[in-house]
């Protein structure tokens, strides 16, 4: 784990160093050319150069140790770098679009040539970028919110190339906001999903992967089990499933044996964080009828 942590990192450290390096020229670029898809692009890659910053940041934070006040670390810190992350894209796309909404009313000239050169080194730098960030990102939060800051600008290049070539050689000076908006429709996709699942997390939910009725019927097919209840499941964060439960074993012989069972059923859907109280009745019988769960 600690070396990948390593590798994230690193990858993070040098998709920073090359975002925060082209934002000069990408800004130097868009107010010559005139061009709104290079300020967009340039404004998400703003966005971009915190996003990443902060990710790294969160990547050394979260694997720092815990401690008796925070006895699960710094983990949670990974979501909610994701979330700001994602809160973030969706606001710089908002501001785009009334950008490009403007320019389609009253088109303005763009000089196509540099914003063409322009364009096409973006290509090149969020391409790398990209690349160094694509394997992380399907095993952690935190890095998929930076992956995909770099993936909108990626797009954002895209977008810009085929509207300097649209605008250069067959005049079309709209293609410069409808370019914008087609990027920023596709950029808002992606940051609902990231800002979805992160808030899912925060709030505890059982994750998609984890059917809780199927969970419930192999805790309960252990022998010397008669019921769960109590059946909580939840993200701890990236890859860190949790549960905890309740369980009635009615004779006290039996509660190691039904305890190592059930972790291992718990392991089998892919949670290794488990805490099962063992109870010889059910407790919630013994409470208020108001304080009983459901």
């Amino acid at each position: 784990m600690h070396g990948g942590g390593h590798d994230s990192a690193k990858a993070l450290r040098w998709a920073l160093v090359l975002t925060a390096g082209f934002l000069v020229a990408e800004v130097v670029g868009g107010i010559v050319s005139n061009s709104l898809t290079l300020l967009a692009d340039a404004g998400h890659m703003l966005t971009d150069v915190g996003a990443l910053a902060l990710s790294l940041f969160v990547t050394w934070l979260a694997r720092q140790p815990a401690t008796p006040r925070r006895t699960y670390g710094y983990l949670r810190w990974e979501i909610l770098a994701a979330l700001l992350n994602g809160a973030t894209l969706l606001a710089v796309s908002a501001w785009i679009v009334w950008q490009a909404v403007g320019r389609l009313r009253h088109p303005e000239p763009v000089q196509t040539g540099i914003m063409l050169v322009v364009a096409a080194l973006g290509l090149v730098v969020n391409a790398i970028a990209a690349k160094l960030l694509h394997g992380g990102a399907r095993h952690s939060l935190n890095l998929r919110g930076a992956y995909l800051h770099v993936v909108s600008d990626l797009l954002g290049s895209v977008a810009a190339v085929a509207a300097a070539l649209c605008a250069r050689f067959l005049g079309w000076s709209l293609a410069d906001p409808i370019a914008s908006i087609l990027m920023t429709a596709l950029i808002v996709r992606g940051s609902w999903s990231l800002v979805r699942e992160s808030v899912d997390i925060l709030l505890e939910s059982t994750p998609a992967h984890i059917d809780v009725v199927q969970l419930r019927s192999a805790l309960e097919s252990v022998p010397a089990v008669e019921s769960v209840h109590d059946l909580h499941v939840w993200t701890l964060t990236s890859g860190v499933v949790a549960m905890s439960a309740h369980a009635v074993v009615t004779m006290p012989d039996q509660h190691q044996q039904a305890l190592e069972a059930m972790t291992a059923q718990a392991a089998a859907h892919g949670i290794h964080q488990t805490t099962i109280q063992i109870e010889g009745r059910a407790l919630a019988d013994c409470r208020p009828p108001e304080n009983r769960a459901v």
